[in-house]
C-alpha cells in the first residue's frame, strides 16, 4: 500500500496508507480504520458496526453517537446509508480526528466530533438521547487492542443514552470477553433483543442490543432493500455471521 502521510507525536506514529480509493490508518502499526472511498462497505470489520442500525425503527436513526472514531470509517458509512441529522463522533486523540476530516471525509454541518475523553463525556452528557449509539472504545497496550471500558455501570450509563427505539452496538475483540464483559450483567435484560455478529476471518464479536423487539429476519428485509447490501447478490460483499442470543 501507498503512504500517504506520517506524523510522530509524542513518541506515537501515525500513518495513512492507500490502495486505490481505499485509506487506511494506521497506529504505532495497529490497523484502526478503513474506508473505500468509492464504496460503503467493504467485507471487513467495520461492516458489522453499521449493520446493527438497520434494527433501529425505519427513518428513525437521526441522532447517533459513535464513540472511538479512529479514521472514522464508521461515521461516513452511516452518513451514506442514513444521513442522520446528527453525527457525533467522541475521540481521545487529536491526531486522529484530523486524519478523519482530512484523509476520510469527515466534513459537514451534521458531523460533530469532539476531542475527549469518551467515557467522561458519555457521563457527563445532559443533551437529547441517540437512536444509535456504537461503542468502540479500545486502547492498545504492546500493539495489542485493549478495551477501554465494559461492565454494569457502562452499560446502564449508555442505555440511558438511548432513545425509547434505540440501538447499543458494542465492539469486542474476542467472543469470550463479549459473553464476560456484556452478557452476563443485570443491565443486558434490560433489552428487547441481543444479537451477535462475526466475521468469517476475524476473532472480533460485535454486540447489538435493541430497546424494541427485534429479528434477524427483519435486519434481512431492510438490507434486501438497499442494493449495496442486499446479501442475496453475488455483488454484495458483505461478510458476516450473526445470531440471535435474547
Amino acid at each position: 500500500m501507498a503512504l500517504l502521510w506520517r506524523k510522530q507525536k509524542d513518541g506515537t506514529t501515525y500513518e495513512v496508507r492507500s490502495a486505490g480509493r481505499t485509506r487506511r490508518l494506521y497506529t504505532d502499526g495497529v490497523f484502526h480504520s478503513q474506508l473505500n472511498l468509492g464504496r460503503p462497505v467493504n467485507g471487513g470489520l467495520w461492516d458489522l458496526l453499521v449493520l446493527p442500525a438497520f434494527l433501529v425503527p425505519e427513518g428513525r436513526v437521526r441522532r447517533v453517537l459513535v464513540l472511538g472514531v479512529g479514521g472514522g470509517a464508521v461515521l461516513r458509512q452511516l452518513q451514506h446509508f442514513f444521513e442522520p441529522e446528527v453525527l457525533v463522533g467522541v475521540e481521545l486523540d487529536p491526531v486522529h480526528l484530523y486524519v478523519a476530516r482530512r484523509f476520510f471525509g469527515l466534513r459537514g454541518r451534521n458531523f460533530e466530533l469532539h476531542q475527549a475523553d469518551a467515557v467522561a463525556w458519555v457521563e457527563s452528557y445532559e443533551g437529547p438521547p441517540f437512536d444509535l449509539i456504537v461503542d468502540d472504545l479500545y486502547g492498545q497496550v504492546d500493539g495489542e487492542p485493549v478495551r477501554a471500558k465494559a461492565g454494569a455501570r457502562w452499560m446502564s450509563t449508555l442505555t440511558r443514552r438511548l432513545c425509547r427505539h434505540g440501538v447499543l452496538v458494542m465492539n469486542f475483540v474476542a467472543r469470550h470477553e463479549m459473553h464476560g464483559s456484556a452478557l452476563g450483567h443485570r443491565a443486558a435484560r434490560r433489552f428487547g433483543s441481543i444479537f451477535e455478529l462475526t466475521h468469517p476471518l476475524l476473532d472480533n464479536s460485535v454486540a447489538a442490543f435493541t430497546l424494541q423487539p427485534s429479528t434477524i429476519d427483519s435486519l434481512h428485509r431492510r438490507l434486501e432493500a438497499v442494493a449495496e447490501l442486499d446479501p442475496r447478490k453475488k455483488t454484495c460483499p458483505l461478510r458476516f455471521q450473526i445470531r440471535q442470543i435474547a
